[in-house]
């Protein structure tokens, strides 16, 4: 396999999946094998998502998990990709995340979203109000300001916390979030992984917008895609249809763990579902390392991204670890 010509950042998104048949526990036995082996091939990040009362998803408590990988790694920079800020007070997300700092100096990161990261009861049952998300940019620069050095006038300071400054990322799955970041300054995650409609144009805004900043001079945009590399094309799709499967329930609003592959989704879904799972993984790159390969090239041209994150989901820990074996093989 050559590497690509111009190799960039490479990145892992892990929700801490939990397989059929398996709990929480091996979900998190699982995140650290990988985010070991990521660490071992080279990948520059190993980031959680926050969601809640999701049967596939253990990453709930993001920040806990974060601090449980980090001390089981020793250079991959850990992180949340990210914390659903309206789900909690300014204040206790820079606590935890100084702390985390403190404990694994160099090595934390912080992406921010706006949305609850579940269904509208459960957020509800999270935020007891949803006015949280009308206050997303008033509360990401209230976080900023807890991890900015000490100001001896501040009424309130969060210890450990202050002076940590943790970097913090803006995540989004629309322009919204790419119209903050630019405005802050600050770096930018797109979630074109489930929702890529708006790729290109959040990119845009971002990029044409972007205030330089004491975090950053220019623009560094992320984007995360799916992508699942296997020994031929014909293996790689008969190991996709976990995620295709994944997916479909969540089409359906029918959430379960991650199943098992089968030899064909024919029969498994209509042609309904199958465009609209064809649409939420628009950015999803399966085959043999060659064909990954060239996916991943196309997507780097054309959105030029300095950074891509990547997210797998197979049923079975050794395939999953051997696609990110190869495509970290392929981008040098």
């Amino acid at each position: 396999m050559q590497p690509m010509s111009s190799p960039i950042p490479l990145s892992v998104l892990d929700l801490a999946t939990i397989v059929q048949g398996a709990d929480a526990a091996d979900a998190f036995r699982r995140s650290v094998a990988l985010a070991q082996a990521a660490e071992r091939f080279g990948y520059t990040r190993y980031w959680f998502a926050e969601h809640h009362n999701m049967e596939s998803v253990a990453s709930a408590a993001t920040s806990v998990l974060i601090g449980h990988v980090a001390a089981q790694t020793s250079a991959i920079r850990v992180g949340a990709g990210g914390i659903m800020l309206p789900n909690h007070a300014p204040l206790l997300i820079a606590e935890q995340f100084g702390t985390l700092a403190a404990l694994h100096p160099g090595r934390i990161d912080l992406g921010l979203g706006r949305a609850p990261g579940t269904d509208p009861v459960t957020s509800h049952a999270l935020r007891r109000s949803l006015q949280g998300a009308d206050d997303f940019p008033r509360d990401v620069q209230e976080l900023l300001a807890y991890l900015a050095p000490r100001d001896a006038s501040a009424r309130v300071r969060a210890i450990p916390g202050e002076g940590s400054e943790v970097p913090v990322w803006i995540l989004g799955s629309s322009t919204y979030g790419a119209q903050l970041a630019a405005v802050l300054g600050l770096p930018f995650a797109f979630a074109s992984h489930f929702a890529p409609t708006h790729l290109q144009e959040a990119l845009y805004i971002y990029r044409e917008r972007f205030r330089a900043s004491r975090y950053l001079a220019a623009p560094y945009a992320l984007a995360c895609v799916n992508a699942l590399a296997a020994g031929t094309d014909a293996e790689a799709q008969h190991l996709a249809t976990s995620f295709y499967r994944l997916i479909l329930g969540l089409v359906r609003n029918h959430r379960q763990p991650l199943a098992p592959p089968v030899v064909s989704m024919d029969g498994h879904w209509n042609d309904a579902e199958r465009a609209a799972v064809q649409h939420m993984a628009r950015y999803a790159f399966v085959g043999s390392a060659a064909t990954v390969k060239e996916g991943l090239d196309d997507f780097i041209a054309e959105t030029g991204v300095q950074e891509v994150m990547i997210t797998t989901n197979t049923f079975d820990l050794d395939a999953r670890i051997r696609s990110y074996e190869l495509i970290a093989g392929i981008m040098g």
